[in-house]
């Protein structure tokens, strides 16, 4: 079957060809038979997506490049296999539906809804060793690969885990896939997105006459044609960092009837600021998946750095293979982004352009908690518009920390956080996320800043 949609890498690329290169940010494993048998058995395993969907998503992501659609991308920092329950993945799905929805009534144009969950379960260290009270252990990197405990036990990098990390993920998926199938994300009952905590939120009844005036509106649209298809349901895609190669390679796969090779564990895998370099094993990786993938680019890449990137991964540059994800801080975006913008618009390369406006911005408090203000990244994001705007750029979509849960983990927002409400409710084992209010105040954002960008 002819695949326009395929694309041409190198002719020797194989899955395990990142091994030749240097692989930043992996664990060390004691016992290297040990881990040879996980990945055989990790390769037997069924896939977590399929390739329809990912060559879906990348139709999707070209229409987001072309403004006919935005991107909203969202979850954990890093997930746990505690929270593998019911109650935590649907309250993070129903965030993104309301953000979502927020987003579709004030936009105008289709939500592309790309959850961080299902697979995000490695995190990268700025050090790989840990020492309390003069003891060293490795550092923790999340489930997939050893325990936060801090013991030497919980510390060793532990291959089962892998199997453990594509358990949690089929699990996950599967209660994603059953709700949404269902009739979760019905356009006719989004009181079903209600969380419960929130029922007293300052911004829960703009949120409410929002609901009811697009219910009016469909009760209005369905007098007049009857019953109209598309609003009982929502396309959803998962995404995670692909951080920890042994597990992505033993889940990457040849399918029949479309050529080359998928990365199955996840729809949109994203390459982080701490393993981009050109001539790393995570860009000889990913230059080889069929996948849409992304990048993350922080403040200290130049355009001379980021252009050769962009040709590595995206050879042809093929609409909806690429994804740059700007993650500069508050303070930086200002003087960073501009020298991005106007070289990848020169050299005409087709790029989707998200902000993430998290991770440039976390600071640790004076009684120890790592937060971030939601000053700074509604500043961020604020800012990301205005600088696209003047580049004559598009800014197509967001990346977010954020959680369904009662969190207090960044500060400020609709009921103006303080660092002292932060062991209220600091949860995360890594990163802060935004709770459910200050993530439905930033969708308002974006939303008058996209209007204000329009008009």
């Amino acid at each position: 079957m002819n695949d326009p949609q395929q694309a041409v890498f190198a002719a020797d690329w194989a899955p395990a060809s990142w091994l030749r290169r240097e692989a930043l940010q992996q664990p060390y494993y004691e016992d290297a038979a040990e881990l040879a048998q996980a990945t055989a058995q990790l390769a037997q395993l069924p896939p977590l997506v399929t390739s329809w969907e990912v060559l879906a998503l990348k139709q999707a992501l070209a229409e987001a490049q072309e403004g006919k659609r935005f991107l909203l991308q969202g979850g954990d920092c890093a997930e746990s296999f505690a929270d593998c329950t019911s109650p935590i993945i649907s309250n993070r799905l129903k965030v993104l539906l309301q953000m979502s929805l927020v987003l579709v009534h004030g936009l105008k144009k289709p939500v592309l809804r790309v959850g961080r969950f299902a697979g995000q379960y490695a995190k990268p260290r700025s050090a790989d060793t840990e020492t309390r009270d003069g003891v060293t252990l490795p550092s923790f990197r999340g489930d997939v690969v050893n325990g936060p405990e801090f013991t030497a036990a919980a510390r060793r990098a532990d291959p089962q885990r892998l199997i453990g990390a594509h358990a949690h993920s089929a699990l996950t998926m599967n209660f994603v896939r059953a709700l949404i199938d269902g009739g979760f994300a019905d356009l006719h009952h989004p009181e079903y997105w209600d969380l419960a905590w929130v029922e007293h939120s300052p911004l829960a009844a703009e949120y409410r006459r929002m609901v009811a005036g697009i219910g009016d509106s469909l009760r209005f649209m369905e007098t007049l044609a009857g019953p109209i298809a598309g609003f009982t349901k929502v396309d959803f895609f998962t995404s995670h960092e692909a951080l920890l190669l042994h597990y992505e390679q033993a889940l990457t796969r040849e399918v029949p009837r479309h050529p080359g090779w998928f990365n199955l564990s996840t729809h949109f895998p994203w390459i982080g600021m701490r393993t981009a370099a050109l001539d790393g094993a995570h860009v000889e990786y990913f230059r080889g998946i069929r996948n849409p993938v992304a990048v993350k680019v922080g403040p200290t890449v130049t355009a001379e750095q980021l252009l050769p990137l962009i040709d590595a991964l995206n050879p042809q540059n093929e609409p909806g293979r690429l994804s740059l994800v700007h993650r500069m801080g508050n303070a930086k975006i200002g003087t960073a982004l501009p020298p991005l913008l106007e070289a990848v618009k020169r050299e005409g390369r087709r790029v989707l352009w998200v902000a993430d406006p998290m991770h440039g911005n976390t600071e640790s408090t004076s009684n120890g908690y790592k937060t971030r203000r939601f000053d700074n990244i509604r500043g961020e994001l604020d800012q990301a518009f205005d600088i696209h705007a003047a580049a004559g750029t598009r800014l197509g979509g967001v990346h977010l920390e954020l959680t369904g849960e009662d969190v207090t983990e960044c500060t400020g927002g609709a009921r103006g956080l303080s660092e002292a409400d932060l062991e209220r409710a600091y949860k995360s084992m890594v990163d802060p996320r935004l709770n459910y209010e200050q993530s439905l105040e930033l969708a308002m954002l974006i939303v008058r800043k996209s209007v204000g960008a329009d008009a």
